[in-house]
């Protein structure tokens, strides 16, 4: 039979939850610097990729700037310029014989209550819209209520203002008219 003895004045001391702690703690850092590290390298990578990108963006704008140069200066030349301004006037003079004066007219009838009478018609081309100014005597302020309310309410007509709204003389307004009234609006014509 063997007895076991401990002839040791002090007991051996256990270091197991001492180094447990320990190496799981180094497991635990070691994953945070290593988690840490890629994050820094994949956002070192993704400024590279950025300051590439912009680089290249920056290249090709000073390119497009160029080139605006270079036409501008070609846009400025003398030749270039009375070719454009004709152009100008010639377009401007198709855009004002493609108004359809005749459609107008049938639509203004249409709206046209009795004891008004249109006086004078401006248009205007005004960026692809066709912008009228009407002068219309009225006999009353009835029936030039009317017309205004009909001018608002077409499909044809748009954005009515009103310019200004006089009242001539008695006896000295243009077929002895109670109300002379000029407006603005728009005419889509469709």
């Amino acid at each position: 039979m063997q007895v076991r003895l401990n002839l040791v004045t002090k007991p051996v001391e256990s270091h197991r939850h001492f180094l447990a702690g320990a190496s799981l703690s180094a497991f635990v850092a070691a994953a945070v610097f290593l988690s840490l590290g890629w994050h820094v390298y994949s956002v070192r990578k993704a400024a590279t990729e950025v300051l590439a990108r912009t680089a290249k963006i920056n290249e090709e704008r000073s390119e497009y700037e160029a080139r605006r140069r270079e036409l501008e200066r070609y846009f400025k030349q003398k030749s270039v310029a009375d070719i454009h301004d004709r152009a100008a006037f010639i377009n401007g003079i198709i855009a004002v014989r493609s108004f359809n004066w005749t459609k107008m007219f049938m639509d203004l009838e249409h709206l046209l209550p009795g004891g008004v009478r249109i006086i004078s018609v401006e248009p205007k081309q005004d960026s692809g819209h066709v912008e009228l100014t009407l002068t219309f005597g009225a006999a009353g302020d009835d029936v030039k209520l009317q017309f205004i309310h009909a001018l608002e309410t077409s499909q044809q007509f748009s954005e009515v203002q009103i310019r200004s709204d006089v009242m001539p003389a008695l006896g000295n307004g243009p077929n002895n008219d109670q109300r002379v009234v000029q407006l603005s609006t728009y005419y889509s014509g469709t």
